[in-house]
Order: C-alpha cells, then sequence, then structure tokens
C-alpha cells in the first residue's frame, strides 16, 4: 500500500519542484529584464588625464571645471605637475587605463542593480584621479561624488606595490574595481551594528556581502570579497570547521575586539590558533557572516530594506544556517 501511494505521490512531489524551479527563473529573468531597461548615462570625468595633460596654463580652467579638487594654492598643483615621481605616476596610470569602457560598463550595470533595489538613489558624478598610491582611500564615495583612484588598480605585480603585503598587493588590480566601489555604497546602506558581539560584526559584513550579491549578480564570490580563486575555494572547503571552531571557543557572542583583528579585518591570514592559520585567507568572520545572511534570506521572505536594519540576533536564529561540510 505504501509504494502504491509513494509511486502517486513521487510524480506530483517532482511537478511541484519543477513548477517552483520554473516559477523562480520567470521572477529572475523578470527582475532581470526590469534591470536592463533602467535609463543609466554615467557622467564620468578622466581628472587623472586632463590634469596630466593640462600644464600650468590649464590650471585655471580645470580649477573653474572642479573647484572641490582646488582647495590649495595653484603653486601646489604647479609643483605636483612637475615633480618627477608624479609625472611618472601619470603616465603609470595613462598607460594602464588607455580606455576606461569595461570598467565604465561595469558601473553602469553596478548603479542600475542599485536603482532597482534603492529607486530613490541620486547616482554621483564620477572622476577617475591619483592619490599616491593610498589604497586605503581608493574609493571615496560622497553624496553627489564618486573618485575613484586609478593608481591604485594597476596590477597586483606593479612595481608601485613592492614593498605592500601580497593580500594588499592582491587587491590592487582593476578587476577588484567594480566590487570596491559596491562595498563603498553598502556601507552608506548598511546601518554599522549597536550591538558589540562578534556575531553582530559578522552579520554587517554579512550583508554587505550580501547585497554585492544582489548588486553584481554576474561577478564570482572570490571578487566580492577580495579573494582569489584558490581563497575561495578554501573558504568553501573549511566552512565546517571554521563554523565548529567558533561555537567550540564560544565566540559567537564574545566582545573581545581581538576577534576583529583575527577573523574581520584584513590581513594575510585569519588566526585560529591552528597549524592551517597560514593555508586561510584573512577576513573569514566576514565570509561567515556572509553565509548566514545567505541562508536567512533562502528561508525567509524579506526584502532588502526590510534586511538592512534587521538584529544580527534576529537573523541569525531565523537563518537555519548549517556550514558546508
Amino acid at each position: 500500500m505504501y509504494c502504491k501511494i509513494l509511486t502517486k505521490v513521487k510524480p506530483i512531489f517532482m511537478l511541484l519542484s519543477v513548477f517552483f524551479i520554473l516559477s523562480s527563473c520567470n521572477d529572475s529573468d523578470k527582475v532581470a529584464e526590469e534591470i536592463a531597461a533602467i535609463p543609466m548615462d554615467l557622467n564620468i570625468s578622466r581628472f587623472d588625464r586632463e590634469f596630466a595633460a593640462s600644464g600650468e596654463k590649464g590650471l585655471p580652467e580645470l580649477r573653474k571645471l572642479y573647484p572641490y579638487l582646488f582647495p590649495a594654492p595653484d603653486s601646489v598643483w604647479v609643483a605636483k605637475m612637475k615633480d618627477t615621481l608624479q609625472i611618472e605616476l601619470f603616465q603609470e596610470v595613462g598607460n594602464a587605463f588607455r580606455s576606461f569602457e569595461d570598467e565604465e560598463e561595469g558601473l553602469v550595470q553596478l548603479f542600475k542593480h542599485i536603482k532597482y533595489y534603492f529607486p530613490q538613489y541620486k547616482v554621483p558624478k564620477i572622476l577617475t584621479v591619483t592619490n599616491d598610491v593610498d589604497y586605503n582611500n581608493r574609493i571615496i564615495l560622497t553624496d553627489s561624488l564618486l573618485f575613484i583612484s586609478l593608481d591604485n588598480y594597476l596590477g597586483s605585480e606593479h612595481k608601485y606595490y613592492g614593498g605592500f603585503q601580497r593580500y594588499i598587493a592582491q587587491s590592487l588590480d582593476r578587476n577588484y574595481l567594480v566590487s570596491d566601489v559596491a562595498s563603498a555604497f553598502a556601507k552608506q546602506v548598511v546601518p554599522r551594528p549597536r550591538d558589540r558581539t562578534y556575531l553582530a560584526r559578522m552579520i554587517y559584513f554579512g550583508k554587505e556581502l550580501y547585497l554585492k550579491d544582489k548588486l553584481m549578480p554576474e561577478a564570482t564570490d572570490g571578487k566580492k570579497i577580495g579573494y582569489t580563486e584558490a581563497e575561495i575555494d578554501w573558504a568553501i572547503a573549511n566552512e565546517e570547521p571554521m563554523w565548529r571552531n567558533f561555537i567550540e571557543n564560544e565566540y559567537l557572542y564574545s566582545t573581545d575586539n581581538k576577534l576583529n583583528q583575527r577573523f574581520l579585518e584584513p590581513a594575510p591570514f585569519s588566526k585560529f590558533g591552528l597549524e592551517l592559520d597560514n593555508e586561510s585567507p584573512g577576513r573569514l568572520g566576514r565570509y561567515i557572516g556572509w553565509q548566514i545572511v545567505r541562508a536567512f534570506m533562502e528561508n525567509n521572505d524579506v526584502s532588502m530594506m526590510q534586511l538592512m536594519p534587521m538584529p544580527a540576533e534576529e537573523i541569525f536564529k531565523k537563518s537555519n544556517y548549517k556550514p558546508r561540510n
């Protein structure tokens, strides 16, 4: 009798599965079509090129066009134009970014997705600049302006980055440029956690990365989090033992700031205190937070706007998160 019932139920179950899969695909296709239809004409100025080509006589015109970039007297900028290191920097950037077309297309797609999920957002004017390889400020996003410092995207093997630690140099590549802009936007819309627990911090970064899932659907997970292919593979393969380590050591509700340094802040590797540390990438706490938020969104009917302010504890409890073995 049981077998007869099962044979009847099985086809029905399969049909329902197919229905839900097709329904999900149709929803995704509809979203993609709506995003593609959003008009987007970015205002991009190659200030780095304009400044390098202007000469001293062109400074008054540049000051008129970009008054917010010239707080110092002209003498400072004239000296910069004549500085041999600055001249070389402009040449290196000019050679690497003769064309900005690929990056522009990536930014167009990014801001279309932002406008879809955040309709009230005003797309900023974009300026490409140089900033003496200050990688901590490679992207600056204000309410109306987006500054992209191209001297921080010359490629991980570039001579300018020879003195940097490897985990820093590997991120200084044009492949991460659009992802870095998405991160700057995420910081504007994801509220900082009031809770000081390690869990709250993990979920905070998890929200940022989940937002990038939606804003950069075609990008790899490695590109979103800033990992190499080998590093993202390591994180995926070791998700279960990482999570077990956090649970066994009772880290989730700890307010020890050292956990931020060990697992959340940029570093050459994460610090579990185990032999495998040197094999691991840094910021693995962010990766785990990302997987928790992903699980939550899969198991709950919640919009992006509802997710952003939601407390970490609620997200964690309702996520039913289980790491991949």
